[in-house]
């Protein structure tokens, strides 16, 4: 990266001081704690999805790759569709109980809510 790249530094004041150095904050994902201390919640969410129920597993604590690599075993073995964003899955329809004795069989603490 140029140390001029202007677009990087948007929003920032400018300084007077000749020896200031612009940083820029890294976010870093979180490490992908083990499967068994992990807790996922497996549950149902209807709206905005116009009528539609689709099952979500929250809490997944990692890295967005494990996440979609999690979403995709269990749509495979669900045989229906999916996504994987903002530390969330997304199941298409009521698959709650399934989906909860997947994970527990995966060695993940999971609960089935609501």
């Amino acid at each position: 990266m140029k140390d001029n790249d202007w677009k990087s530094r948007l929003g920032v004041v400018y300084s007077t001081n000749p020896d200031f150095q612009y940083t820029t904050a890294d976010a870093s994902e979180a490490d992908t704690l083990p499967p068994e201390k992990q807790r996922l919640l497996v549950t149902i969410d209807r709206r905005q999805r116009a009528g539609k129920q689709v099952t979500l597993v929250k809490g997944f604590v990692g890295t967005s790759e494990d996440l979609a690599a999690l979403a995709k075993t269990l749509k495979t073995k669900c045989g229906v569709g999916g996504t994987a964003k903002d530390g969330e899955i997304t199941i298409q329809g009521d698959l709650r109980d399934k989906v909860t004795a997947l994970l527990q069989g995966m060695g993940y603490n999971a609960k089935r809510g609501n």
